[in-house]
């Protein structure tokens, strides 16, 4: 016998609620740079760049502030200091030590760097003569000169050359993409090879678990191609080259939110353990007691992922921004949770941008971090309020 279909109760179904208007969230909190106070109390670059870069005020303003940077004493002496050759010091990398009065011991990438930060245009004299040599550091010079200081005074196996010959390609390829040179095809070249070696590295299995024991340490593996701080500056200015390797963009962003390793980064060339200060495992500021311990650095590093639009999506950056938001008084002036020192970093990745300026008992030596949060909060997309 068939059994007839029983009607469905119409009843006892619970219809789903008819879909309302999708509630858009709000837009963000405009963020006040106190423009005033800056050209009250910044340096000449400070200014320059408030106006230009942060308040993005054209005309007669930024006509009156474009020469200021180059009216600057301490940035007139670094540019000064360079040798005939197109260096600073026959060095590349190196900063200048914390007992250097001036700008003693500074490589050429760290000084090119750090006039750029002063405003310079990269068409000035220094400029200009510096990009010479760093264009030709992209094409891995064979020159055994073209090392610099990571030559060192005894012969050189070929591991370190090989490794020598990479930190400065990716070195220098960092601060000509900083000096506009994205489109030029060697810097895009030499910036494909990089992201060549560092995306096998991103995908293969290694990216989980590089680190390999060595004696009583663990050290990255040789094969490991971890980014380095450099890729990340170099990315950080090429924002065309970045949207064409949105997959590789990804990959890195998902790198840089996982865990860094606890201990000082070390790796495994040839025969010997070097330190590897320059590669990025990890969040290099993943809490509040990072930020603290090194505000100069918690605000590079702020800036450098706003450039690279991972500011916006990462909670916690943003949770540490705010915080930095915070901290400032009624005119949106910044000061320090604890004492009215001006803050200091020792960390070789922050000397070409902070400071900027040369005083520091002032009410200057809030200027810099000031200055450097409405940059910040320019580059996320947040809505510019200058008083």
């Amino acid at each position: 016998m068939t059994v007839p279909a029983q009607p469905l109760n119409q009843g006892t179904l619970n219809p789903l609620p008819a879909a309302g208007p999708v509630t858009p969230p709000p837009p963000p909190e405009p963020v006040i740079v106190p423009v005033k106070w800056l050209l009250d109390n910044a340096s000449a670059p400070i200014q320059c760049r408030a106006i230009s870069e942060v308040a993005k005020i054209g005309g007669p303003a930024q006509e009156a502030v474009s020469k200021l940077p180059y009216t600057y004493p301490p940035a007139l002496l670094l540019a000064l200091e360079q040798g005939l050759d197109g260096t600073w010091n026959h060095s590349m990398l190196g900063v200048p030590s914390a007992r250097a009065e001036k700008f003693e011991g500074v490589g050429t990438i760290n000084a090119f760097r750090r006039l750029l930060e002063y405003g310079w245009d990269r068409e000035s004299p220094p400029l200009a003569h510096a990009r010479r040599v760093l264009f030709r550091l992209l094409a891995e010079d064979e020159d055994p000169a073209y090392l610099y200081e990571l030559g060192g005074k005894a012969a050189v196996d070929h591991e370190t050359l090989v490794r020598g010959r990479m930190l400065l390609r990716e070195a220098a390829a960092s601060v000509l993409a900083q000096a506009g040179y994205e489109s030029d095809p060697r810097l895009r070249g030499a910036a494909r090879r990089i992201m060549q070696r560092v995306g096998a590295f991103l995908k293969s299995p290694l990216a989980e678990k590089p680190f390999t024991r060595i004696g009583n340490q663990h050290a990255l593996a040789a094969e490991a191609a971890p980014p380095s701080y450099y890729t990340l500056q170099m990315l950080a200015y090429m924002p065309l080259f970045r949207s064409e390797n949105y997959e590789l963009l990804e990959l890195l962003y998902t790198y840089l939110t996982q865990p860094q390793p606890r201990s000082e980064l070390v790796q495994v060339v040839g025969k010997k353990v070097v330190p590897t200060p320059h590669l990025v495992c990890g969040d290099m500021l993943p809490h509040r007691n990072a930020a603290d311990a090194d505000v100069p650095f918690a605000l590079v590093w702020l800036e450098l992922m706003a450039r690279l639009g991972y500011l916006r999506r990462n909670d916690n950056w943003n949770k540490l921004f705010e915080r930095f938001l915070d901290d400032r008084d009624a005119q949106g002036v910044w000061h320090p949770h604890k004492g009215m020192a001006a803050v200091r970093s020792t960390n070789p990745f922050v000397w070409a941008s902070y400071p900027l300026e040369s005083g520091s008992a002032g009410e200057d030596r809030w200027a810099d971090a000031t200055f450097r949060l409405g940059l910040i909060a320019r580059l996320a997309g947040r809505p510019i309020e200058p008083v």
